[in-house]
């Protein structure tokens, strides 16, 4: 009888839960207040590190998900080899993306699939939700100067508020909607062009200057 109950007990026994990862992907909770205008790739960078010291993160090297076009004798760089390879988790622990292939869909099935990066997996490294489509104000355009692969743009146009240094009224920077909502398209990551690279601008057009920002470690 002994032995029963305790057969019993085992096969009642909860399982024990994997123990949550800690966070290595994020939206920013705030922008660097002068629209487009971060002083460049370093200068985006040093904005998702110092968020996520903040928020405990710290201890991981952190990078901004953007692009920039080929200027002045330096190349481009594309946002998605910046990030590492994965996988990501946000601050709930949830998968957002195993890999870089996962992250952009890089085959047909992949694609077909999408990955997790969604309003309901997208919060800050602060672990609270951004302002998305039918909010007041509306925040879901999110700096990304990337195509959907996760690529710089190669034409002429530019396409990154001039690598990240402009918050003049006019130029432009690609954008993705965190809320996967509006603009003609569900990109996460290249959804339309601001009007314009000041905060003002950004604003108007559905955005406060934020970043996506990845753990490369």
């Amino acid at each position: 009888m002994l032995w029963a109950a305790s057969a019993a007990q085992a096969q009642t026994a909860p399982a024990a839960q994997a123990p949550k990862q800690p966070f290595s992907f994020f939206v920013t909770s705030v922008g660097g207040g002068k629209g487009a205008d971060y002083g460049g790739l370093a200068g985006a960078d040093q904005h998702c590190q110092t968020l996520a010291a903040a928020a405990g993160g710290g201890a991981k090297t952190w990078r901004a998900y953007l692009s920039t076009q080929a200027k002045d004798g330096q190349p481009a760089v594309n946002a998605r080899d910046r990030i590492g390879q994965g996988p990501w988790y946000n601050t709930r622990g949830a998968v957002v993306a195993r890999d870089l292939a996962h992250l952009h869909g890089d085959t047909l099935e992949l694609a077909r699939l999408g990955n997790n990066l969604s309003w309901a997996t997208a919060f800050t490294e602060k672990n609270e939700p951004i302002k998305r489509a039918g909010d007041q104000p509306n925040e879901h355009d999110i700096l990304t100067g990337s195509t959907p692969d996760g690529r710089a743009y190669t034409d002429a146009a530019d396409h990154t508020c001039q690598n990240y240094t402009s918050s003049a009224a006019e130029g432009s920077a690609q954008v993705g909607h965190f809320d996967r909502t509006g603009g003609g398209n569900t990109s996460w990551n290249s959804t339309h062009g601001s009007r314009g690279c000041g905060q003002a601008n950004l604003v108007a057009t559905g955005g406060a200057g934020l970043l996506y920002c990845f753990a490369i470690n």
